[in-house]
């Protein structure tokens, strides 16, 4: 029989999609109120994976990557994904978002996003709230699922997952 124990905490982290930069900058210090002190932000990137977001949210959309300095406690992680709907929410003009905030975690081994959106390789977590194990870390990178988005599986953000890995892995001691 296993035996219980706490579980390890991990590297909270955001993506932020927007067309305003002034948008950005708003929701990463809401996102710092609630979160604390960022300790990465990664440069702009275009968004041009996909695009989905145009009609709510115009063309010519940025991506950055933040994440929090404070270790997360996985207990009740769920809430996390709940702040940012409040935080786009917020945000919103006339019904639609101006920024898209994909929160997640990542540990030494894997990169899990949060979502409302349930499938088959999603797991429930509670409060309409359900985890996906995005990247895995293998042989010094992070590497994608058949089922990662497609910009979640370039180099490029794996470089920038790695890079926020890293700064977790030196404040942890591991």
């Amino acid at each position: 029989m296993g035996r219980e124990r706490l579980a390890a905490r991990v590297k909270l982290f955001a993506g932020l999609i927007y067309a305003d930069t002034s948008r950005y900058s708003e929701s990463r210090r809401l996102l710092e109120r609630v979160f604390g002190r960022s300790d990465y932000e990664s440069a702009e990137l275009d968004f041009t994976h996909t695009d989905y977001y145009e009609p709510e949210m115009g063309r010519a959309l940025k991506r950055r990557f933040i994440s929090f300095g404070k270790p997360a406690d996985p207990e009740g992680i769920c809430k996390v994904k709940l702040v940012t709907n409040r935080i786009e929410k917020r945000l919103s003009t006339a019904g639609k978002r101006l920024v898209n905030i994909d929160p997640g975690y990542l540990d030494l081994s894997k990169l899990v996003l949060f979502t409302t959106k349930d499938y088959s390789h999603r797991i429930y977590l509670g409060k309409s709230i359900y985890a996906e194990n995005t990247l895995y870390y293998k042989d010094g990178s992070f590497r994608p699922w058949p089922w990662t988005y497609p910009d979640y599986g370039t180099k490029e953000y794996a470089e920038i997952f790695e890079s926020i890995r890293d700064i977790f892995k030196s404040n942890t001691g591991c």
